[in-house]
């Protein structure tokens, strides 16, 4: 049976001038405002926001070295290319350096191109700055020593081989990652790095995604012939359940490999881990944190999950060259962006985020029900999309 949520994207796709309205400029305005508010609290520049549970009203801060640490400069770059606020771009500018480091040494995990591509790749991308592009490359160059040509992936988590008894994992969050690495390759990297990013992706679509296209979380490895041990969940309710946010990752990830490569057999990916969220989502329309989970309806929502989704599926919809397709992901896309949009997730004056009623990591009892960076990242990625788009129709 078709969701509700599903039944009525497909009723609005059937024409154009049915298709739904959305007040994306409003949308935009609030979230440059509420970056203001957060850039005047900030009294340090050497931790950047990560959340915000319900009995708070400001972020909670961490290093660099955390994994979410290039979301906050990711913010400030799209909150500038929204606004045109120099005040802004002076912000991201001084974020977005804290994160040098980063770009030399030894890699200590994937999240590289959640750090760097988010904060120096949407840097280079508004100004250009040389030295931000060799900062990309650079830490792309660090990336692809994790890559294992044997099992033809990139190793997410170094630290869950011996842990877990996983040689070689990797990740469905992985995906978003390999931006970085095409990113690297055309702007004057090494073509090794295209072809990493490529085989990643290619090795993860027979393994991460499952025959009815929906995702595990975790691809375990062998290391001595490469061949596919187990899928697991991590962060999800099981290891055959479906974990809202990495279906989220698939559908925005390899919506962007197509983009970089035009290899059709991503864009068809894409559009089937799409049709699966859709179908997926409950009456409301935001995921929760897993589809499985049993205590639906009393579980957790994600709106990061909805947030990376419609972000995705944005751009997915800009590559279909059938009208009733690009306007059941854009539609798919707006459906989402307008509840988020809703007093019922957006922050408003509660605190300092734009969205409220993330999940993190559930299994481990982390942001649940939280206000998370990454969604608001993505929702305003989304918005600019969004308005891309709009603005393209015109």
């Amino acid at each position: 049976m078709m969701s509700a949520i599903l039944v009525s994207i497909l009723a609005v796709s059937c024409c154009k001038e049915k298709e739904e309205k959305f007040d994306t400029q409003k949308a935009l305005d609030y979230c440059v405002e509420k970056t203001q508010k957060t850039i005047s609290n900030l009294a340090d520049v050497d931790s950047l926001p990560r959340n915000i549970y319900s009995n708070q009203t400001q972020w909670n801060k961490v290093g660099i070295e955390d994994w979410t640490s290039g979301f906050w400069p990711g913010i400030l770059w799209y909150a500038y290319e929204a606004s045109g606020d120099t005040m802004i771009e002076k912000e991201a500018r001084k974020f977005t350096s804290l994160l040098e480091p980063l770009a030399y040494g030894e890699p200590l995990d994937h999240d590289l191109g959640f750090q760097i591509f988010n904060s120096y790749g949407n840097g280079y991308r508004l100004t250009k700055d040389s030295a931000y592009k060799e900062i990309i490359i650079s830490t792309a160059n660090k990336l692809s020593k994790l890559y294992n040509p044997k099992v033809g992936t990139i190793l997410s988590w170094p630290v869950m081989v011996e842990k877990m008894n996983w040689p070689h994992n990797t990740i469905i969050d992985n995906m978003i990652n390999l931006e970085l690495l095409f990113s690297a390759a055309k702007n004057g990297g090494d073509q090794h790095l295209y072809d990493i990013a490529v085989q990643h992706a290619e090795t993860c679509m027979h393994t991460l995604i499952r025959p009815d296209y929906s995702t595990f979380h975790v691809a375990v490895f062998d290391t001595i012939d490469g061949h596919f041990i187990k899928g697991v969940t991590h962060q999800g309710y099981a290891d055959s359940s479906l974990w809202a946010r990495g279906q989220g990752w698939g559908i925005y990830g390899y919506t962007m490999s197509y983009r970089e490569t035009g290899k059709v057999e991503f864009l068809e990916t894409a559009m089937k881990l799409a049709d699966v969220f859709i179908s997926r989502l409950p009456e409301d329309g935001i995921p929760y944190w897993d589809f499985n989970d049993p205590d639906i309806p009393n579980a957790p929502k994600d709106a990061s999950a909805a947030a990376v989704a419609a972000s995705g599926m944005l751009e997915l919809s800009e590559f279909m060259k059938d009208e009733s397709d690009k306007l059941k992901y854009r539609n798919a896309a707006i459906a989402l962006l307008t509840k988020l949009s809703s007093p019922e997730y957006l922050s408003g004056d509660t605190n300092e985020a734009f969205l409220l009623h993330s999940t993190g990591h559930k299994p481990k009892g982390s942001e649940i029900d939280a206000s998370i960076i990454y969604a608001d990242y993505y929702y305003l990625e989304a918005l600019l999309r969004l308005k891309k788009i709009e603005n393209n129709d015109k």
